[in-house]
């Protein structure tokens, strides 16, 4: 019998607990609508990858690209500055993933290649694949424009910290002028290749513009996507290795649920 009234006082204990925490949410949620807040959560993949601009002459041809599967997870809060919900701002926190694989033929590409235990710098004439992969997190801050009840349109600046990265890959099917155009030349024929690894030489802090529309296709449940466009390079300014700038351009798409 102590043993059924210990747990009827538990199950009790357990209900009020319940009940106070569901006043409590409704109650914030009363006071977020009161002071026109409005919370998000949301999620989607990352589909672009990092590309210089303009395509300098060193790379001659993208012969494949592999998008990979890059996902994010993230949560939002919009305050409205006007009684309509017409102009907001709204500011957020994601966790995601940006990557990509590519091969390509290239010209006088500048290149560091580890051969023998040993790296070797000069400029490649040949096939190159890369793979580029890092986790972020990134506070977006946006201007929000809501068209119609169900449309909203959001552009603004978002700095990303990266927490770790990779850029490797290898080189074959082609020669490496140590030192300039007109150094020693290495070749590499058949399935002859050597690896490369940059990882240690990307970039922490990113920034850059994104712009996205969103559609509220239930009450709380909405259709969304959001293009980034990073204005640095992914490497460190005293990395020159690679010779021309790599910005990160990707396109989100997901899904986000309002409360």
């Amino acid at each position: 019998m102590k043993s059924n009234r210990y747990i009827i006082i538990i199950l009790a204990l357990l209900a009020t607990v319940t009940v106070k925490a569901q006043d409590d949410m409704t109650s914030g949620l009363r006071w977020s609508m009161l002071h026109n807040l409005e919370y998000e959560i949301n999620a989607g993949i990352n589909i672009g990858g990092t590309a210089p601009i303009p395509l300098p002459g060193e790379i001659r041809k993208i012969d494949s690209y592999d998008p990979n599967l890059n996902l994010h997870i993230g949560a939002s809060a919009t305050k409205w500055l006007s009684n309509d919900k017409r102009w907001g701002v709204m500011v957020g926190l994601r966790f995601e993933s940006k990557g990509m694989k590519t091969k390509a033929t290239v010209k006088n590409y500048g290149m560091e290649i580890i051969q023998d235990g040993s790296r070797v710098k000069g400029n490649w004439t040949g096939k190159v694949q890369t793979k580029y992969h890092g986790n972020f997190v990134t506070l977006p801050i946006s201007a929000v424009y809501k068209i119609s009840q169900r449309v909203r349109v959001n552009f603004g600046p978002y700095i990303g910290i990266g927490m770790n990265g990779e850029f490797s890959g290898y080189v074959y099917d082609g020669y490496l002028r140590e030192g300039d155009p007109t150094g020693n030349k290495v070749t590499f024929e058949g399935d002859s290749q050597a690896p490369y690894d940059f990882s240690d030489e990307l970039r922490t802090f990113q920034w850059g513009l994104q712009a996205g529309i969103s559609w509220r296709a239930f009450k709380h449940l909405s259709v969304q996507g959001n293009l980034s466009w990073g204005f640095n390079d992914i490497f460190k300014k005293s990395f020159n290795t690679v010779t021309f700038d790599l910005y990160p351009i990707y396109l989100n798409v997901g899904f986000g649920y309002a409360f």
